[in-house]
């Protein structure tokens, strides 16, 4: 555990620049037990800073594992209503909502992919009616990472327990620009500057579509929708709240044409889906689709992604990361796609974000879907980035511009 004047600084950071919640609003926390000293201090500063009721929904990774060893899947896969009706709660009073995320990077190694798939499947049915009050930044939100001694230990092998576990600790927070004497807050106002110069110029060029190649056999075009739009850094809602909702984030990121994505794209870092690792794997788009797939392990849980629904053999997001990144540079590799995405540059199978398109957050989904937009239950990050990554991009009038060389931006 880290110093307390630390702690609180972490809090500080993730309540009133992660999800910012204004005077009066309901904040919904979303925590593991054992992130429970956290939790008090983020409560402390949300009450502090004038937050309305502040309520949190606690996990724990050991009762899920016991779940899926010894509940039938027909019975575990059914979301009770009171569940449901809580979602819907928190949507129709304007809830903000932290995530507190810490994961086990092998939660659910040996169990039965088939119910593991069927639990997700089911889990996302209920919950996608309410996907758009996030992915649309209609209410704030934001994820923060919280350490536990089995994803430590994953991180760090060769260290003890306790010694992995202060490592770990120490990386998330220097990622997240957490310093010993310094205002955290400060230090991301001038972070999210930078990512808005960045997503400026990206904005500027227009591109009508950026070609990705590496050494590791990525070869791959993707084409951009028409009036999109880069983002980085904080975002605001409708009503005007900024809020940062990944913390940390190197990102910018827009939306790609479903319709114009070829070629093959080559995995750089394992992929932690449904508590399992795919730790390399090999995707080959035609038209927009995938249409073959290769995994070096847990292929079957590489299908199970795929196969979610339509959306899920598609894009939602290209999102571009300088390999000099902090947290590149730091060597880790964190198995927590909230970290890795953001040491590399990144893709996203599943749903777009509306935000990434010319007036997108007013258009139905199907008006989305005629402009490229891709609708799924998914969204899932997964890496691709390297240090000799080049990335071309081509205008509409035909210009083809150099974006990154050597794996960083050069524009």
């Amino acid at each position: 555990m880290p110093k307390k004047e630390l702690l609180q600084e972490f809090a500080r950071l993730a309540i009133i620049l992660g999800v910012n919640p204004k005077k009066g609003q309901p904040l919904v926390i979303s925590a593991p037990v054992e992130a429970y000293e956290f939790v008090e201090e983020c409560v402390k500063v949300a009450y502090e800073n004038g937050s309305g009721q502040v309520s949190v929904r606690w996990s724990d990774k050991t009762l899920t594992r016991l779940d899926y060893e010894n509940i039938d899947t027909d019975i575990l896969k059914a979301v009770p209503n009171w569940a449901i009706e809580r979602m819907k709660e928190q949507v129709e009073k304007g809830s903000c909502m932290l995530n507190i995320n810490s994961p086990d990077p092998e939660l659910l190694e040996g169990i039965d992919p088939e119910k593991i798939k069927a639990v997700r499947l089911e889990n996302m049915k209920v919950s996608k009616p309410f996907q758009y009050y996030t992915m649309n930044n209609i209410g704030q939100w934001s994820i923060v990472a919280y350490p536990n001694v089995k994803w430590a230990k994953k991180v760090f092998p060769d260290l003890e327990e306790e010694e992995a576990l202060e490592k770990l600790w120490a990386a998330i927070l220097y990622t997240s620009r957490v310093f010993e004497g310094q205002d955290a807050i400060k230090e991301w106002e001038r972070h999210n500057n930078e990512m808005h110069l960045h997503a400026a110029k990206m904005n500027d060029y227009n591109f009508k579509s950026l070609h990705f190649k590496n050494k590791y056999g990525t070869d791959l075009e993707v084409g951009l929708v028409k009036d999109h739009i880069w983002c980085g850094g904080d975002e605001t809602t409708p009503d005007g709240q900024v809020f940062n909702p990944n913390i940390p984030t190197e990102e910018v990121f827009t939306m790609p044409d479903r319709f114009h994505i070829n070629g093959t794209v080559v995995s750089t870092k394992p992929l932690n889906y449904g508590g399992k690792l795919i730790s390399s794997f090999k995707l080959t788009f035609k038209d927009g689709k995938v249409v073959a797939s290769e995994a070096k392990d847990n292929q079957e849980t590489l299908d199970a992604l795929l196969n979610t629904d339509e959306g899920s053999r598609s894009l939602g997001e290209v999102a571009l990361i300088s390999y000099d990144s902090p947290i590149s540079k730091s060597g880790i590799l964190f198995y927590n796609t909230l970290f890795d995405e953001n040491a590399s540059c990144h893709l996203a199978l599943g749903a777009c974000y509306p935000t990434t398109i010319k007036d997108g957050e007013k258009m139905t989904s199907e008006e989305l879907s005629d402009r490229g937009g891709n609708d799924s239950m998914n969204h899932v990050d997964f890496m691709f980035g390297s240090e000799d990554m080049s990335v071309i991009g081509e205008t509409y009038d035909g210009q083809k511009i150099e974006v990154f060389k050597d794996g960083n931006f050069c524009i």
